[in-house]
């Protein structure tokens, strides 16, 4: 049977969203956003933009998700709103850089933790993290049963460690008092808002995520219901998750603290639990482990979709006979991840570089919401964006400005991200031709 299975329930699909969001991030930006904005009530502020900027992004993208439940998800909006080429240019950037670097630098995460409880060399890291990436390849090659049932595991662990920070700093905060000002007027700096959007730029990298749910869709019982549930209920149970883990940091630890800590989860349970850093190290790890084995099921279905529509590698097309999961896709993803991971010393500034093209794409595809209402009025929409058009074009303003921001900023990274897309051209015209 050529055909994948739809076996991914609304459970399964809004731990993708969930667990997509939470890997290292919530453990280590909070101490750049307070040092960057260091005003308690402030920080609880960003957070909450944050989560409501994810917001928009989810309602927009809900709409997407419900038109066209196909597998892909992001690649297949930007086909249908745009054509091939620049369909093919995410999935290229994609596969070539965002998620392979992402899934490089997740494994040596996943290593560094590790030493934690097991002492390793940097070429026993090294083996550690191409292990795991390529174990849990091998895993979701077995069908999506398996995945799902995995990836459940680790996000609702992920999602009892943040419940479990809440309570201890809920219990211990009276014996650890310190004198933040939680007010949002007093101490603040005269170019206080664009302390707020600086802050905000650390706040979205942890929320970033969200929209592998869509990448799923062809895999997803009742896609046109359950895709723009999942992406909704994720983002607001990401929100609430990080706003309660920050507000718990904030119980324990002094603002200064927060700032000059390199691992806030671990300092803020040390002060008040002897080992609790150990404890938090365990939980990242776990964290960390479950974001790879997403990411190692999740965007190889946008080079499935690509090979389907004859702009990519046919063999990428083709379904395991047994298991029913896009099988030479996923191993192809996983061997260039090893491969940037053993180049990691060269690669992982052009991942930050291609981050700004990242960006670009997922404003492009919620510009999309309003081609389509506009060039297919008429096609069915199980969901319909709540707000529209404002909430919708609030999204796509707060990334357009992100990017014109990294442009007059970081013009370098925006440059080599062109590079990247222009050898993309080249290559789409490659497969075009055959």
């Amino acid at each position: 049977m050529n055909q994948l299975q739809r076996r991914i329930t609304l459970y399964g699909l809004t731990m993708v969203a969930v667990g997509s969001c939470i890997g290292a991030g919530i453990f280590a930006t909070p101490a750049e956003i307070v040092a960057t904005l260091p005003h308690a009530g402030w920080v609880l502020v960003v957070w909450g933009l944050g989560g409501l900027v994810t917001l928009t992004g989810a309602l927009t993208f809900a709409e997407l998700g419900g038109m066209f439940p196909k597998a892909g998800g992001v690649y297949v909006y930007l086909r249908e709103a745009y054509g091939e080429l620049v369909a093919f240019l995410y999935g290229w950037v994609t596969l070539l850089v965002i998620n392979t670097g992402s899934l490089a630098a997740l494994g040596l995460i996943f290593a560094e933790y590790l030493t934690f409880f097991i002492p390793l060399g940097e070429n026993a890291k090294l083996l550690v993290a191409a292990g795991t990436i390529a174990g849990l390849t091998v895993l979701n090659i077995r069908g999506v049963n398996t995945s799902q049932w995995l990836i459940s595991l680790f996000t609702t662990t992920k999602l009892l460690a943040l419940l479990a920070i809440v309570i201890i700093a809920t219990i211990f905060r009276e014996y650890t008092p310190h004198t933040h000002v939680w007010t949002l007027q007093d101490n603040l700096p005269e170019h206080w808002p664009s302390l707020v959007l600086t802050a905000l730029i650390g706040v979205l990298w942890s929320f970033g995520g969200w929209h592998h749910a869509t990448y799923l869709a062809g895999e997803t019982r009742h896609p046109q219901r359950n895709v723009p549930r999942a992406m909704l209920l994720g983002s607001v149970i990401v929100t609430l998750g990080y706003v309660l883990v920050n507000l718990g940091y904030l119980w324990l630890l002094p603002l200064d603290a927060i700032a000059h800590s390199e691992r806030v989860a671990g300092d803020a349970l040390e002060a008040v639990i002897q080992g609790g850093g150990r404890g938090v190290a365990l939980v990242i790890g776990i964290s960390v482990f479950g974001t790879i084995a997403i990411y190692t099921m999740s965007a190889p279905r946008i080079y499935f979709a690509m090979a389907r529509d004859g702009v990519f590698f046919p063999q990428l097309a083709i379904i395991h006979p047994r298991f029913q999961t896009p099988a030479n896709a996923m191993l192809v993803q996983a061997v260039w991840a090893i491969i940037l991971l053993l180049l990691w010393g060269q690669f992982h500034n052009l991942i930050t570089y291609v981050t700004f093209i990242d960006i670009a794409f997922m404003a492009l595809a919620g510009f999309g919401i309003f081609i389509f209402r506009r060039r297919l009025p008429d096609l069915p929409r199980p969901y319909r964006a709540w707000g529209y058009p404002v909430v919708p074009g609030l999204y796509v303003l707060i990334t357009g400005l992100f990017l014109l921001n990294t442009l007059l900023e970081r013009p370098t990274q925006a440059v080599a991200g062109l590079v990247m897309l222009g050898l993309g051209v080249l290559f789409f015209w490659g497969f075009k031709k055959r």
